[in-house]
């Protein structure tokens, strides 16, 4: 939105300014201490920001990447009942889990902007919480977990984890990409540890209560969003429009539809070897081999590649989209190689250590490459809406997978077929470097006055400084080929 700038009303002390937008006058006016505070990269609060979203996404994530201990526990009911299509009727229980997280948070992003970050993610934990508690209550029925399970807690991991990601841009800046990594690496912290207890309280104590503690786990989501408050504070507005809310230059942008589009069609088989892996592991390796060893592996080389790659992507010169293509190629391979790792279960440990790997690798840029395409104030939004398209491929995979081995009584074919997507992908994302970079416009904070702007009364034309950060940029605009004067806001992150 261009904001018309009258040189009457102008003032360079900073107390106010009377603008127009679209020649209307006076619709809006803004104060110095309604300006966006800089990221302070640091300090007590900023911290427990960080632990509260490493909190978040350890257990949202942690609970739907283990399903596949779960998983067993279902089929196994479902078989002593003797249904048919036992195999994919479980594993869509955990896929609806993963889709309609995705597939919900373009929402969550909306609502994230209009109702607050620590309101949303409050929400989502509750949600969360309520139906994990309420799948404890029907364990026997596939098709109630379908709901309470795949759709109610999904839909709270929804609400949840996009603003715990969103948050993280309001505290840093020169460290998102270690941040991020450190954030997400809960999802692997939580993965490492959530199968052997899993695993030991079904054991002992039986489907019941399992869901149950998953539901108080999941309940400290809750507690954990009292400390998201943002540190920017937003503008005082006489009217509210709908293109306030929802941001429609993320559509606009090119480059990142395109790598919006892309992604989602690299994912088809990313979540099969999560649900599947524990009966991979079964059927195909003696007796005596744990099958929830190579999740743990998955988990732990998970989280040290987002620490790793978090830190390598923030280093002057570095190429997010090339990190992230080098992962896809990297888990492709992996998928299409599992099994042949059939009768050697070290073969298959080391498969798993390098699929986390790149798998850490691959998540740990999505909030980052967000952040670089869209600016801080589409980021929400614009991953928000790379989920929910996500959410898709995330949810057919596993389901397809199980259809097949319900099929062919084997993972061969639908481990091979999982992993030509990734692979598919990575090539296609090398033509977003003939798409135009996205223009000021699109980083422009909508309807906000830059930090300092001065008429330069010696010249034709208007010049706006701006003290965003060693990026900033210096834009002019010539009164003779532009009758309005516009000021534009604009800094890369």
């Amino acid at each position: 939105m261009d904001v018309e700038v009258n040189e009457s009303f102008l003032k360079t002390n900073g107390q106010k300014h009377q603008v127009t937008t679209n020649g209307n006058k006076a619709k809006e006016r803004f104060e110095d201490d309604d300006q966006d505070v800089p990221p302070p990269d640091g300090g007590t609060r900023a911290l427990l920001v960080m632990f509260g979203s490493f909190f978040c996404n350890g257990i949202l994530f942690g609970v739907i990447n283990t399903y596949s201990v779960l998983y067993n526990e279902i089929y196994e009911n479902l078989n002593a009942q003797n249904v048919t299509d036992a195999s994919s009727k479980a594993a869509l229980v955990g896929s609806l889990a993963m889709g309609t997280t995705f597939m919900v948070s373009p929402v969550a992003g909306v609502l994230t902007d209009a109702i607050g970050i620590r309101v949303t993610t409050f929400l989502g934990g509750f949600i969360a919480s309520g139906g994990m508690l309420l799948s404890s209550f029907c364990s026997d029925n596939v098709y109630a977990l379908y709901v309470t399970y795949g759709v109610m807690y999904g839909l709270g991991c929804a609400l949840a984890y996009t603003p715990s990601l969103a948050i993280l841009g309001h505290y840093y800046k020169r460290y998102m990409g270690i941040v991020n990594g450190v954030v997400t690496a809960g999802s692997s912290v939580f993965t490492m540890a959530l199968p052997h207890i899993i695993d030991g309280v079904l054991k002992g104590a039986g489907m019941v209560w399992t869901l149950r503690l998953l539901a108080l786990l999941a309940a400290g989501i809750m507690g954990a969003a009292t400390f998201f408050k943002p540190i920017q504070k937003k503008k005082k507005q006489t009217k509210i429009e709908l293109k306030s809310i929802v941001n429609l230059d993320i559509f606009r942008n090119k480059r990142y539809l395109f790598w919006s589009i892309v992604l989602p069609l690299s994912l088809f088989g990313y979540f099969v070897p999560y649900v599947h892996m524990l009966k991979f592991v079964k059927e195909n390796f003696s007796s005596g081999e744990d099958g929830k060893w190579p999740v743990i592996c998955i988990g732990i080389t998970s989280g040290i590649g987002r620490l790793v790659f978090g830190y390598i992507s923030d280093l002057p010169k570095v190429n997010r989209i090339l990190m992230q293509q080098a992962s896809l190629l990297v888990i492709g391979g992996v998928s299409i190689a599992l099994p042949s790792t059939k009768g050697s279960f070290p073969t298959l440990i080391f498969m798993t250590l390098l699929l986390g790997l790149f798998d850490g690798c691959f998540i740990s840029m999505l909030g980052p490459i967000a952040f670089d395409l869209c600016g801080q104030k589409g980021a929400t939004q614009a991953i928000g809406m790379l989920l929910g398209l996500c959410s898709i491929p995330l949810t057919l995979g596993p389901y397809i997978a199980g259809i097949m081995y319900d099929h062919t009584s084997s993972y061969d074919l639908a481990f091979r077929l999982a992993g030509i997507p990734p692979i598919l992908g990575c090539c296609l994302l090398f033509f977003m470097r003939c798409l135009e970079t996205p223009s000021p416009k699109h980083h422009q904070q909508n309807g906000k006055l830059p930090e300092k702007c001065q008429l330069d009364d010696n010249s034709s034309g208007r010049t706006c400084l701006f003290s965003h950060s060693e990026m900033s940029k210096r834009i002019w605009f010539d009164r003779k080929r532009h009758s309005e004067q516009r000021c534009y806001s604009y800094s890369i992150l």
